[in-house]
């Protein structure tokens, strides 16, 4: 398939999420534009557990799958016989959810005689940094399953001068060799990137993934699920000094991470709060701390890329 304004329909289920996007590309542009965008969350059901229960996820996306791609067809103002294939995330993820996905793109793939383009789900996450952001993203958000599907909200749009300047930093900021470092839920990988699907794999985590850490530290701190944004919110307010949490690995010879004894050390901190201060005491301190290590470890640009490159020589 090789003509000009290929489009896409695709879908994403590898989570608790439902997504649907139907997307564009023109050979001779190097960035892939959406066209529309539809999500359904099953968040507020999650987050009364404090974590993702498969199952749930699986029954919800169930209720929100047929509806999330008709609405997603019918925002990009296309019909069924203008798209040229189905892509479907087959890969890493829960498997419940995932079959729902890949079950509804073979069976619509046979309907309307349309190809299966199979998706990893982490190379995704890669490309989606070659996506176009348009001035105005035709996107909708299906709210929790306490709401009608059919009832949408939280139009996506984007201001048109900062879609220019993010387009022209994605034209020229991508050259290869590039690092890429994927940070996903539960994945935490560095990668080499010689050239389009021509990876290299670097370090990864030995334990857990830093989402993983955000998710369960803030669980400790008996923080709202997710954690992660809250815990960011509270670290602009906490004194990075007021704890002393490790960084293991920063002096190794490889590129792999560890996030277990920040865990660890976390919780140590979390059950002195209890016996001699009130947790709300300490929430920011060690949400900031906790912050402060992730970047640190994290976010070791340029230098990174030149030792990395310096080694395949």
């Amino acid at each position: 398939m090789t003509k000009c304004n290929m489009k896409i329909l695709a879908i994403e289920t590898s989570c608790d999420e439902t997504a649907a996007s139907v997307v564009a590309k023109n050979p001779k542009e190097n960035y892939v534009k959406v066209l529309s965008n539809v999500v359904a969350s099953s968040l507020i059901l999650h987050s009364k557990t404090g974590g993702i229960i498969p199952d749930i996820a699986a029954r919800e996306q169930l209720k929100f799958i047929i509806p999330v791609i008709e609405k997603a067809i019918e925002n990009c103002k296309l019909k069924i016989e203008n798209l040229d294939a189905i892509a479907v995330t087959y890969g890493p993820g829960l498997i419940g959810s995932l079959l729902i996905g890949v079950e509804t793109a073979k069976t619509l793939s046979y309907l309307w005689n349309k190809p299966i383009i199979p998706v990893n789900h982490l190379f995704g996450h890669i490309y989606a940094n070659w996506i176009y952001p348009q001035s105005s993203v035709l996107g909708s958000q299906l709210s929790d399953s306490s709401q009608s599907v059919h009832q949408l909200t939280g139009k996506l749009k984007t201001d048109k001068l900062e879609s220019e300047n993010r387009q022209q930093k994605t034209d020229n900021r991508i050259l290869f060799p590039a690092i890429t470092l994927l940070v996903s839920g539960g994945h935490t990988d560095l990668l080499l990137m010689e050239n389009h699907n021509n990876f290299k794999w670097l370090g990864g985590t030995l334990d857990d993934a830093a989402g993983e850490a955000f998710d369960k530290i803030g669980r400790l701190l008996n923080l709202p699920y997710p954690a992660g944004p809250t815990m960011e919110a509270l670290a602009k307010n906490g004194n990075s000094k007021a704890f002393t949490f490790p960084r293991p690995m920063i002096g190794s010879k490889d590129f792999d991470f560890s996030f277990s004894g920040l865990k660890a050390a976390a919780m140590r901190e979390v059950i002195k709060l209890k016996k001699g201060v009130a947790k709300e005491e300490g929430r920011p301190d060690n949400a900031q701390r906790r912050e402060h290590w992730r970047e640190g470890l994290l976010l070791t640009g340029p230098q990174l890329k030149k030792e990395v490159i310096d080694s395949r020589n």
